[in-house]
């Protein structure tokens, strides 16, 4: 197959985009498509400072070195979860690594353990039936909003790409999640003051066209999955989505896109949480609906932690 702009061999053929380049011409064009992603729903300027949540894989260093590349002011978070299997420090290594060949990139690292106490699997040990992935997020979105706000960043940045939106929204679609679809978007504002602008820019790409960005970039990145995704019903819901778009191209962009455009002609019902009265946790200061203790600080006390139903900073 030839590149569509100069003939060349192809380094990818998007079919969604009835679209293939070559090796060039494919890291010309991913960074120009997220800059009209971000241009398109008003993500930040490049005037704005934004902080980046970077895990090592390929999705946030390729965002990173895009938005470097485009000239934003984008500075890195990454958050060493000790996960076991040496994943954790595998990932941090990236990272460093990433940071060492772009001099001048700032990059703040939070060590959870050596900070708080503890890392995510001691924190699933003591919480028995919590979920790795409920902790782990939980964890991820207090640090990365509490850092966001203490540096005066215009906004979170992360690496969710489409193929992460698409199993998501066909979770909670599927279960009527009405408060989570309400919070799903390009952008998600704060919602009370204390809490950070989210947005994420690869939300128009596949994660197979990030890869081929990395990798023809020469990002090393972590290619294996978490210990703990084994078994994730997002793997679960994306399968299913792969099967359906191997039948019917495009059904990954239409079903997110169409969901985007029913969201904003119609409407969605405000979810409970945006209505609840939110009010500073006595321990941390960070927004939450729960009395007294937020969910993250009653992760360290001993007190009890409910699965879902309270908002601790989930924008």
């Amino acid at each position: 197959m030839k590149c569509r702009l100069c003939g060349a061999t192809a380094a990818i053929n998007m079919r969604q985009h009835r679209l293939a380049l070559c090796a060039g011409h494919l890291i010309e064009w991913v960074p120009r498509h997220v800059a009209r992603t971000i241009e398109k729903y008003a993500m930040f300027t490049p005037e704005e400072r934004v902080l980046l949540a970077v895990s090592g894989g390929k999705d946030s260093l390729a965002l990173w070195d895009i938005l470097l590349r485009l000239g934003y002011q984008v500075d890195g978070l990454h958050i060493n979860l000790g996960i076991e299997q040496g994943y954790s420090a595998a990932s941090q290594a990236r990272v460093e690594k990433f940071v060492a060949t772009r001099p001048g990139t700032r990059l703040y690292t939070v060590d959870l353990k050596g900070q708080y106490g503890a890392s995510v699997p001691e924190l699933v040990r003591r919480r028995r039936g919590r979920k790795p992935c409920s902790v782990c997020g939980l964890v991820k979105r207090h640090i990365m909003n509490q850092k966001a706000c203490e540096g005066g960043y215009a906004a979170i940045v992360t690496g969710h790409n489409l193929d992460d939106e698409v199993a998501v929204l066909l979770q909670n679609a599927l279960h009527w999640n009405v408060g989570y679809l309400a919070r799903q978007a390009p952008v998600l504002p704060p919602s009370s003051a204390g809490l950070a602008r989210k947005v994420k820019p690869l939300v128009r790409l596949r994660e197979r066209e990030v890869a081929a960005y990395a990798l023809l970039r020469g990002i090393d990145y972590i290619y294996d999955e978490c210990p703990h995704a084994q078994g994730a019903t997002t793997l679960f819901y994306k399968d299913i989505l792969n099967q359906l778009e191997s039948r019917s191209r495009g059904t990954k962009e239409m079903f997110y896109l169409g969901f985007l455009r029913a969201r904003s002609e119609m409407g969605l019902p405000g979810p409970e949480l945006e209505r609840a009265e939110l009010h500073p946790c006595s321990r941390c200061g960070q927004p939450t609906t729960a009395p007294g203790l937020c969910a993250f600080c009653r992760l360290w006390t001993g007190e009890h932690v409910r699965e879902s139903g309270e908002f601790d900073g989930e924008f």
